[in-house]
C-alpha cells in the first residue's frame, strides 16, 4: 500500500506544478517591436567584388574591432582601411569566418558593395503579461529576417509604444496590414528571446488590468470565441470568431478559426499583418493567440495554444 501511495504522488506531482500562472493579464494592445542580432546582416549586393560573402552573413568585426551597428561598420572601415581593403569577421550559420572586404572610394566615401541591416522593426499585438513573473509574450510565432527567411537570434530588443494610423484591407491572395506610428522613446519591456511560438521578455510597469483565467487544451471547444485586437481607433476591442478545428500536433497552428464579426470584416477585410499575438478568448478564458492568416481565404487563420506560449515563456 505504501508503494502505491508513493507512486501516485510521483505521478501526480509534475501535473500539479505549473511553472506559469493560472491567471494572466490579456493583451490586445498594438506594440512596436525592435530586435537586433549580433553585428550587421548582409541583405543584398551592388557592384559586388566580394564573392565569398552571401546574403544572411553577419559581419561582427572589422580588423578585430567588434561592431554592432551600421554606424560602427562605417566608422571602423574609415579608421582601418588600407589599400582600399579591410579585414572582416563574419558569421554564417554557427561558424565564424574571415575575409578581406574590397572597397571602392567614390566621391569621398568608401563603398562596400553591400546592403546591410542592423535591426528589424515592426508591429504586432501583445498577447499576455504574467503579473507574478513580469514575463510577457507576443506574436505566437518567430520573427524572421525578410531577406533571408532565417529566424532572428536576438542580441537585444524591446517592445514600445505604437499607434495604428490606418488599415490596408486584406483580400483573398493578398493579406493587408496595420500601418502604425512608432514612439521608441516609450519602451514597455525588453525582448530576451525569439521562438517559434512567440517573442518573450520582461515587462517594465505592470498595468492595472483585470486578470483572466488560462484555458487548457481540454477547455477549448469547436464553438464561438473572440479575439482582442487594436485597429485605427487604438482601443482594444473584441471581435467574434468561430473555432473550426483543433490540432494538438502542430507547433503554432493549433486553432483553425473563421472571423464571424461583420464589423471586423468591414474594417479589415479579414486577418491582417499586425494582428499576430491577438489573444483568443473563449468562455472567459484566454485559450490562444492569432498567428497566421490563410492567404487564399483571409477571413480564416490559425492560432497557437496559450499554454504553449506560457510554457515557452517560462523556460
Amino acid at each position: 500500500m505504501r508503494k502505491k501511495i508513493l507512486l501516485l504522488i510521483i505521478l501526480l506531482l509534475p501535473i500539479s506544478l505549473n511553472a506559469y500562472s493560472n491567471k494572466i493579464i490579456p493583451g490586445g494592445e498594438n506594440i512596436g517591436i525592435m530586435v537586433k542580432e549580433k553585428g550587421v546582416t548582409i541583405i543584398g549586393f551592388y557592384n559586388n567584388e566580394n564573392s565569398k560573402l552571401k546574403i544572411g552573413d553577419k559581419i561582427i568585426k572589422v580588423n578585430e574591432d567588434s561592431i554592432n551597428t551600421i554606424d560602427d561598420l562605417v566608422k571602423k572601415i574609415k579608421d582601418n582601411v588600407s589599400n582600399n581593403m579591410v579585414n572582416i569577421t563574419y558569421i554564417r550559420g554557427s561558424e565564424e569566418y574571415n575575409t578581406d572586404l574590397k572597397l571602392k572610394y567614390i566621391d569621398g566615401v568608401y563603398k562596400t558593395g553591400l546592403y546591410v541591416k542592423d535591426n528589424i522593426t515592426g508591429v504586432g499585438t501583445l498577447t499576455y503579461i504574467d503579473p507574478e513573473t513580469k514575463i510577457f509574450g507576443s506574436l505566437g510565432h518567430e520573427i524572421l529576417n525578410n531577406n533571408t527567411k532565417d529566424k532572428i537570434n536576438v542580441d537585444e530588443g524591446y517592445i514600445f509604444k505604437s499607434s495604428v494610423t490606418s488599415i490596408r484591407k486584406s483580400v483573398d491572395g493578398n493579406p493587408g496590414g496595420k500601418n502604425a506610428n512608432f514612439n521608441q522613446n516609450i519602451k514597455y519591456g525588453n525582448i530576451t528571446k525569439n521562438t517559434n511560438v512567440g517573442i518573450y521578455g520582461t515587462y517594465d510597469n505592470i498595468p492595472n488590468k483585470d486578470l483572466m483565467d488560462v484555458g487548457t487544451i481540454d477547455d477549448i471547444k469547436l464553438d464561438d470565441a473572440y479575439i482582442l485586437t487594436t485597429l485605427k481607433d487604438n482601443k482594444i476591442r473584441d471581435f467574434k470568431i468561430r473555432i473550426m478545428k483543433i490540432n494538438k500536433n502542430s507547433v503554432n497552428k493549433n486553432l483553425y478559426f473563421k472571423i464571424t464579426d461583420n464589423q471586423l470584416l468591414k474594417e479589415t477585410g479579414g486577418i491582417v499583418q499586425g494582428m499576430s499575438g491577438s489573444p483568443i478568448i473563449q468562455n472567459d478564458k484566454i485559450i490562444g493567440a492569432v498567428t497566421h492568416v490563410v492567404i487564399d481565404n483571409v477571413n480564416t487563420g490559425y492560432g497557437v495554444f496559450i499554454t504553449s506560449m506560457l510554457k515557452e515563456g517560462e523556460k
